[in-house]
């Protein structure tokens, strides 16, 4: 019989240590070892029941769920799924968390949501099974060095950078955006992400990097020294325009069940932008961007996918490689500078 994932619940809730319980251990691969109300019953738990998974409140009496993230990052790492409110400080405390380490994260669910039958548990489910084996980083407070560009204006106004992410994604994203120059293209992203989260990321990237961040609006343009990140539950898709490009952030339909989707903004470079992108497909459970990635190849974009080793969950990415579609497969850290050097030996922009 396969080994079940052991899961240690978190949450000062006890109807939310209930229901959670119900759900996990409604699938056979996934048995609940214990429960622990604070960080305090957490720590002797983790020591008596070895979990596979935490999930982890945010927000806990005696010690807030950073303080004791950060100590068990540096004590006893193993992979975390942290469950948070839809608050605008709930969302702010979760792209903290995910900088120091956690996995993943799942909105705190309502009683309706947790029908089995429904996508936001089948969702949770699936997270915590992807974190049981994903790669555990412990991660550095030094930030990386802006690399220097030698970029003609030309290139700036036709050239994008497109990237796409899941699970891990949030600080693969930060790594490689706090390490370009400022003198860049304009950059559009899809990171698997609620709404409000994406707010929050977006205004934590504006902070760290050396160029304009900020969540993407119906019809804003593409410019050289701004990044876009797609805005959870819309589609964004990217469009020609006389003088360069724009996008498109409307409420169509899922696309390999997501909303944002990679695939959807892919695909859409590869109508209206062919040659003239630099496409990154990033750590990520999952298919979504595999199929985009390829077609963006197919039309003479240059493409990237995150090596195996450097990515928290080897899916988005692994199955670009299978399709062909990358055309560059690199560790996180050599990324970054792979794009400066691609854009500054790129052929002259093509008309699209």
């Amino acid at each position: 019989m396969e080994k079940r994932i052991r899961v240690l619940i978190v949450d000062d809730s006890a109807l939310i240590r209930l229901l959670l319980t119900k759900l996990l251990t409604s699938d056979p691969q996934i048995e609940v070892v214990g429960t622990a109300s604070d960080p305090l019953q957490a720590s002797q738990k983790i020591e008596e029941l070895s979990p596979d998974v935490l999930t982890l409140d945010v927000e806990m009496p005696h010690m807030d769920g950073l303080t004791f993230l950060a100590d068990l990052m540096n004590h006893h790492p193993l992979p975390v799924v942290m469950v948070s409110s839809l608050t605008q400080h709930g969302c702010e405390t979760t792209i903290k968390a995910l900088e120091l380490g956690a996995v993943d994260f799942f909105p705190k669910p309502t009683l309706q949501q947790l029908n089995t039958s429904n996508d936001a548990a089948l969702e949770l489910l699936a997270k915590v099974k992807a974190a049981a084996s994903a790669r555990v980083v412990r991660r550095s407070a030094s930030r990386s060095e802006a690399l220097v560009a030698k970029l003609a204006p030309q290139q700036l106004m036709h050239q994008v950078i497109l990237i796409g992410a899941s699970t891990g994604g949030t600080e693969a994203i930060r790594e490689i955006l706090t390490s370009l120059p400022p003198n860049i293209p304009g950059i559009v992203m899809v990171q698997h992400m609620p709404p409000g989260f994406t707010s929050s990321f977006a205004q934590r990237l504006d902070k760290l990097c050396p160029f304009h961040v900020k969540e993407a609006q119906d019809g804003d343009r593409v410019q050289p020294g701004l990044a876009l990140l797609a805005p959870g539950d819309f589609q964004t898709t990217l469009h020609r325009a006389y003088t360069g490009y724009y996008v498109q952030v409307q409420k169509s339909e899922p696309v390999n069940r997501h909303r944002p989707s990679v695939d959807a903004l892919f695909n859409s470079a590869a109508d209206s932008a062919k040659a003239n992108v630099i496409a990154v497909l990033l750590t990520g459970m999952g298919e979504d961007g595999a199929r985009g990635l390829y077609q963006l190849r197919q039309a003479g974009a240059l493409t990237i996918a995150q090596d195996e080793a450097t990515s928290v969950v080897f899916g988005m990415p692994r199955a670009a490689i299978a399709l062909g579609a990358a055309e560059f497969v690199l560790p996180l850290p050599r990324i970054a500078q792979e794009i400066v050097r691609l854009l500054e030996n790129m052929r002259p922009p093509m008309s699209a």
